[in-house]
């Protein structure tokens, strides 16, 4: 597979998201977040998304000249509205406000409205982690997993993600998916023509399936049977039951170009160390449990494959699939 550079492919990126209609701003906030994602060997959150979100940009399922602002706020807590536009501004908007609020509160929540697809969930944590803070991020998507007993998409694959900061050493970063697997690994095992495993998804007569297109129009199943369908739940509400936002089942699969303005929730909370046991009680906790988790030679700390992957991609670049590529030219031209 071809390899492409860091900036070449933000760029290219940022101008195929502009062409099909995005602001300056958002094309390249989401292109440089997309591009991080392939970085870390996240294909089915990074690039692989361009065109999908050009063809919900063109046929107005996402306004692309939309600014994310403060709808609400009190104290600690903070409505962001996205207003209809690609999630990646108003997350940074979110994550910003939420540190912000945490340093004079000790605490904060933000959540995050009228949004859209928002990406690898820990990445939007970065910002939080480099302030010494902890971080939490939870968000919902289109109905893709059923409510535990059912076959009915109702919940998204809803992912949570953590970031712990350590003194001296790269942040812990926790990232998953209540599904057994992101519902985007399907979506590029669709496009490359590859079965997926058993256990991944449902076809939509609720049979088991290694086919991705019939998973696709399917459900997901969720990671750790009844434990991730509860989690599921968890999410969609701190998502959308406290931010006014669309439940999973009622916003129309990403993975369709027509459909409705998704209107989905994202949830930021972060957590000064300081405000509770002190910042060098929480430091040497961190690193006890570290330093016992490694006395296991083969426990790898939870972030450090994702940083050495970032690292060799800005040195030799990304590697792509050449249709891919090809497809993000002929947007971008």
């Amino acid at each position: 597979m071809p390899r492409v550079s860091i900036d070449e492919l933000t760029a290219l990126a940022t101008r195929a998201l502009e062409r099909a209609g995005a602001s300056t701003a958002m094309a390249g906030a989401t292109a440089k977040a997309l591009v991080a994602a392939d970085a870390q060997g996240l294909a089915s959150h990074g690039v692989s998304r361009v065109p999908q979100y050009a063809a919900h940009l063109r046929l107005g399922r996402v306004d692309g000249s939309a600014v994310a602002r403060v709808a609400r706020a009190k104290g600690g807590a903070v409505l962001i509205d996205a207003a209809d536009g690609l999630a990646f501004p108003a997350c940074a908007l979110a994550v910003g406000e939420a540190i912000a609020r945490a340093r004079a509160n000790g605490v904060a929540f933000a959540g995050v409205t009228n949004s859209h697809h928002f990406g690898a969930a820990a990445d939007h944590l970065a910002p939080v982690a480099a302030a010494g803070m902890v971080g939490l991020a939870f968000g919902n998507s289109p109905g893709a997993m059923p409510a535990w007993g059912g076959k009915r998409a109702i919940f998204g694959t809803n992912p949570i993600a953590a970031v712990f900061p350590r003194k001296g050493a790269p942040p812990l970063v926790i990232d998953l998916s209540l599904s057994e697997v992101a519902r985007g690994k399907l979506m590029v095992a669709a496009r490359e023509g590859r079965p997926i495993p058993a256990g991944w998804a449902l076809d939509r007569d609720g049979n088991p399936t290694t086919d991705p297109k019939r998973g696709l129009e399917g459900v997901m199943l969720p990671a750790g049977g009844v434990k991730g369908a509860m989690l599921a739940l968890v999410v969609e509400l701190l998502c959308c039951a406290l931010t006014g936002a669309h439940m999973g089942f009622e916003a129309d699969t990403f993975f369709v170009d027509a459909g409705n303005r998704p209107r989905i929730g994202q949830a930021f909370l972060v957590i000064d160390p300081g405000a509770l046991a002190g910042d060098e009680t929480y430091a040497e906790r961190v690193e006890t449990l570290v330093a016992a988790m490694l006395e296991d030679p083969s426990v790898r700390l939870p972030g450090a494959r994702r940083r050495a992957l970032a690292e060799a991609a800005a040195r030799e670049g990304v590697e792509l699939p050449a249709p891919l590529l090809a497809q993000l030219r002929e947007l971008a031209a």
